[in-house]
Protein backbone atom coordinates (compact mmCIF):
# COMPACT_ATOMS: atom_id res chain seq x y z
CA UNK A 1 0.00 0.00 0.00
CA UNK A 2 1.39 3.56 -0.68
CA UNK A 3 0.86 6.03 1.37
CA UNK A 4 1.55 10.02 0.73
CA UNK A 5 1.41 13.13 2.55
CA UNK A 6 -1.96 14.13 3.46
CA UNK A 7 -3.62 10.55 4.01
CA UNK A 8 -5.51 9.72 7.44
CA UNK A 9 -4.52 6.66 8.75
CA UNK A 10 -5.15 4.59 11.23
CA UNK A 11 -2.14 3.00 13.97
CA UNK A 12 -3.35 -0.90 14.47
CA UNK A 13 -1.65 -1.84 17.49
CA UNK A 14 -3.34 1.38 19.10
CA UNK A 15 -6.22 3.93 19.13
CA UNK A 16 -4.57 6.30 17.63
CA UNK A 17 -5.41 8.26 14.29
CA UNK A 18 -3.91 10.91 12.32
CA UNK A 19 -2.46 12.45 9.10
CA UNK A 20 0.67 11.18 7.17
CA UNK A 21 3.05 14.77 7.42
CA UNK A 22 6.05 12.90 6.24
CA UNK A 23 7.36 9.96 4.17
CA UNK A 24 11.03 8.70 4.50
CA UNK A 25 10.92 5.23 2.95
CA UNK A 26 9.61 2.82 5.15
CA UNK A 27 8.83 5.15 8.10
CA UNK A 28 5.83 7.43 8.18
CA UNK A 29 5.64 10.62 10.14
CA UNK A 30 2.06 10.94 11.63
CA UNK A 31 0.33 13.90 13.21
CA UNK A 32 -2.59 12.94 15.60
CA UNK A 33 -5.58 14.32 16.54
CA UNK A 34 -3.56 15.99 19.52
CA UNK A 35 -1.24 17.88 17.68
CA UNK A 36 1.84 15.31 18.18
CA UNK A 37 4.10 13.66 15.39
CA UNK A 38 4.39 9.91 15.98
CA UNK A 39 6.74 7.42 13.32
CA UNK A 40 5.30 4.31 12.64
CA UNK A 41 6.38 1.92 9.87
CA UNK A 42 3.93 1.20 7.24
CA UNK A 43 3.36 -2.47 8.22
CA UNK A 44 1.91 -0.67 11.72
CA UNK A 45 -0.77 1.60 9.94
CA UNK A 46 -3.93 1.41 7.13
CA UNK A 47 -5.16 3.94 5.50
CA UNK A 48 -8.68 5.38 5.98
CA UNK A 49 -10.64 6.15 2.77
CA UNK A 50 -14.32 7.55 2.21
CA UNK A 51 -15.17 7.16 6.41
CA UNK A 52 -13.91 3.63 6.61
CA UNK A 53 -10.90 1.20 6.86
CA UNK A 54 -9.57 0.14 3.27
CA UNK A 55 -10.70 -4.06 3.06
CA UNK A 56 -8.07 -4.56 0.95
CA UNK A 57 -5.06 -3.52 3.40
CA UNK A 58 -5.77 -6.88 5.92
CA UNK A 59 -6.27 -10.31 4.11
CA UNK A 60 -7.90 -12.55 7.26
CA UNK A 61 -4.68 -14.32 7.25
CA UNK A 62 -3.34 -10.94 8.33
CA UNK A 63 -6.12 -10.55 10.62
CA UNK A 64 -5.62 -13.77 12.36
CA UNK A 65 -1.70 -12.87 12.76
CA UNK A 66 -2.46 -9.95 14.41
CA UNK A 67 -5.42 -11.25 16.90
CA UNK A 68 -3.08 -13.70 17.46
CA UNK A 69 -0.05 -11.54 18.46
CA UNK A 70 -2.51 -9.88 20.87
CA UNK A 71 -3.99 -12.65 22.91
CA UNK A 72 -0.81 -14.59 24.47
CA UNK A 73 -1.75 -17.37 26.19
CA UNK A 74 -1.97 -17.22 30.04
CA UNK A 75 0.09 -19.02 31.60
CA UNK A 76 -0.95 -21.79 33.84
CA UNK A 77 0.16 -21.23 37.82
CA UNK A 78 0.20 -24.52 40.12
CA UNK A 79 -1.25 -23.85 43.28
CA UNK A 80 1.23 -23.25 46.34
CA UNK A 81 1.55 -26.20 48.15
CA UNK A 82 3.09 -25.90 51.90
CA UNK A 83 5.95 -28.27 52.05
CA UNK A 84 4.19 -29.38 55.03
CA UNK A 85 0.85 -30.33 52.82
CA UNK A 86 3.14 -31.93 50.18
CA UNK A 87 4.25 -34.99 52.39
CA UNK A 88 0.98 -35.08 53.34
CA UNK A 89 -1.48 -38.30 51.65
CA UNK A 90 -4.40 -36.84 49.84
CA UNK A 91 -6.35 -39.98 50.75
CA UNK A 92 -7.24 -42.16 53.59
CA UNK A 93 -9.01 -45.34 53.18
CA UNK A 94 -9.64 -47.10 56.67
CA UNK A 95 -10.46 -50.75 55.98
CA UNK A 96 -11.59 -51.76 59.67
CA UNK A 97 -14.76 -53.99 58.77
CA UNK A 98 -16.63 -51.84 61.16
CA UNK A 99 -16.06 -48.92 58.64
CA UNK A 100 -16.91 -50.93 55.68
CA UNK A 101 -20.36 -52.15 56.71
CA UNK A 102 -22.96 -51.84 58.97
CA UNK A 103 -23.24 -55.00 60.58
CA UNK A 104 -20.41 -57.98 60.54
CA UNK A 105 -23.24 -60.38 61.61
CA UNK A 106 -23.32 -63.33 59.41
CA UNK A 107 -19.98 -62.54 57.70
CA UNK A 108 -16.93 -65.27 57.72
CA UNK A 109 -13.50 -64.44 57.80
CA UNK A 110 -13.01 -65.02 54.65
CA UNK A 111 -16.00 -62.58 53.40
CA UNK A 112 -14.75 -59.78 55.62
CA UNK A 113 -11.25 -60.41 54.05
CA UNK A 114 -12.67 -60.25 50.47
CA UNK A 115 -14.57 -57.07 50.93
CA UNK A 116 -11.41 -55.58 52.20
CA UNK A 117 -9.29 -56.30 49.61
CA UNK A 118 -12.46 -55.14 47.45
CA UNK A 119 -12.29 -51.59 48.59
CA UNK A 120 -8.35 -51.49 48.58
CA UNK A 121 -8.41 -51.98 45.51
CA UNK A 122 -11.70 -50.14 44.04
CA UNK A 123 -10.16 -47.07 46.18
CA UNK A 124 -6.30 -47.95 44.81
CA UNK A 125 -8.13 -48.00 41.22
CA UNK A 126 -10.25 -44.89 42.05
CA UNK A 127 -6.89 -42.96 42.81
CA UNK A 128 -5.36 -43.88 39.47
CA UNK A 129 -7.70 -43.06 37.24
CA UNK A 130 -8.16 -39.48 39.56
CA UNK A 131 -4.29 -39.33 39.39
CA UNK A 132 -3.85 -39.04 43.33
CA UNK A 133 -0.48 -39.99 44.25
CA UNK A 134 -0.55 -40.82 47.76
CA UNK A 135 -2.91 -42.98 49.61
CA UNK A 136 -2.72 -44.12 53.38
CA UNK A 137 -4.62 -47.99 53.87
CA UNK A 138 -5.23 -48.27 56.95
CA UNK A 139 -5.66 -51.99 57.93
CA UNK A 140 -4.98 -51.89 61.95
CA UNK A 141 -2.18 -54.61 63.26
CA UNK A 142 -4.58 -57.54 64.19
CA UNK A 143 -2.67 -61.25 63.30
CA UNK A 144 -1.05 -59.16 59.89
CA UNK A 145 -2.83 -61.45 57.65
CA UNK A 146 -4.98 -58.24 55.74
CA UNK A 147 -1.06 -56.67 55.43
CA UNK A 148 0.28 -59.14 53.75
CA UNK A 149 -2.69 -59.76 50.98
CA UNK A 150 -2.55 -55.66 50.64
CA UNK A 151 1.03 -56.04 50.30
CA UNK A 152 0.75 -58.89 47.29
CA UNK A 153 -2.32 -56.65 46.04
CA UNK A 154 0.02 -53.57 45.70
CA UNK A 155 2.50 -55.61 44.62
CA UNK A 156 0.46 -56.96 41.68
CA UNK A 157 0.71 -52.86 40.44
CA UNK A 158 3.99 -52.04 38.63
CA UNK A 159 2.74 -47.75 38.90
CA UNK A 160 2.53 -48.67 42.50
CA UNK A 161 5.74 -48.17 46.00
CA UNK A 162 4.19 -49.19 49.44
CA UNK A 163 5.48 -48.71 52.64
CA UNK A 164 4.63 -48.51 56.39
CA UNK A 165 2.73 -45.11 56.89
CA UNK A 166 4.15 -42.64 59.32
CA UNK A 167 4.00 -44.63 62.55
CA UNK A 168 3.61 -41.35 64.69
CA UNK A 169 -0.27 -40.74 62.73
CA UNK A 170 -1.21 -44.04 62.44
CA UNK A 171 1.11 -46.70 64.79
CA UNK A 172 2.39 -50.19 63.06
CA UNK A 173 -1.63 -50.34 61.25
CA UNK A 174 -1.16 -48.62 58.20
CA UNK A 175 0.27 -49.13 54.89
CA UNK A 176 0.94 -45.44 52.25
CA UNK A 177 1.09 -46.41 48.58
CA UNK A 178 2.64 -44.34 46.36
CA UNK A 179 1.40 -43.90 42.42
CA UNK A 180 3.80 -42.98 39.95
CA UNK A 181 1.77 -41.55 37.34
CA UNK A 182 0.63 -42.74 33.63
CA UNK A 183 1.99 -46.12 33.96
CA UNK A 184 -0.41 -49.56 33.91
CA UNK A 185 -1.06 -52.13 36.07
CA UNK A 186 0.49 -55.21 35.54
CA UNK A 187 -2.63 -57.49 36.79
Amino acid sequence: MSFKIGDIVFVLDEDLSGEIIKVSGDIITIEDTNGFELHFSTSEIVKKEDNTLKREAFSNKSINQVVSEKTSEKRRTQPKIKPKERYQPTMEVDLHIHQLVKSERGMSSHDKKTLQLDTARHKLEFAMKKKIQKIVFIHGVGEGTLKLELQYLFGRYNNVKFYDADYRKYGQGATEVYILQSIKPNG
